[in-house]
């Protein structure tokens, strides 16, 4: 098995929208990013790289590739799972955490949680996800942006026909 963990963090921004795992919430602000700045999915992607030992998500998607632009984190995480396939791994299970004052994010939880098991092909029961306020503490608690931390466990896919050696 294999332990990572992931961070990300992005300014909010008023002519965005906000997404977060892949879920359309309503707010007035959106975060500022190359791609759609879901960080949530962004700390997820960096803790399965992490585990892996293969870099960060700056390494596979740079901000400077036009191909990248405005893209949906969700595809850049079947990216993600692709490369954990092939390494021949699967997810144990994933722990994320949103920091952000506002919006008030339980109502879309369950639904972060199916997309990003549906984008990791794993079963809803192994994607954690939760949100906090930082007590209006810091850049989340003055309403800038967000953060996201994420830690997972991979585990050995020894059904996995489609190892890469």
């Amino acid at each position: 098995m294999r332990i990572g963990f992931g961070m990300d963090v992005h300014q909010f921004n008023e002519h965005r929208e906000l997404i977060l795992g892949g879920v359309k919430i309503q707010h007035e602000k959106g975060l500022l990013g190359h791609s759609d700045a879901d960080v949530l999915v962004h700390s997820i992607m960096d803790a399965i790289l992490g585990a892996l030992a293969l870099g960060d998500i700056g390494k596979h998607f740079p901000d400077t590739d036009m191909a990248y632009k405005d893209i949906s984190s969700m595809i850049l995480l079947k990216k993600v799972y692709e490369l954990m396939k092939n390494s021949g791994y699967k997810v144990g299970n994933i722990d994320a955490v949103i920091a952000a004052q506002n919006p008030k994010l339980a109502p879309y939880i369950n639904k972060m949680r199916e997309n990003v098991a549906n984008a990791l092909n794993t079963n809803i029961e192994n994607i954690s996800i939760k949100a906090t306020t930082t007590e209006k503490l810091g850049f989340e608690g003055r309403e800038e942006g967000m953060t996201s931390y994420c830690v997972c466990l991979l585990e050995k896919d020894v059904d996995n026909k489609n190892i890469f050696v």
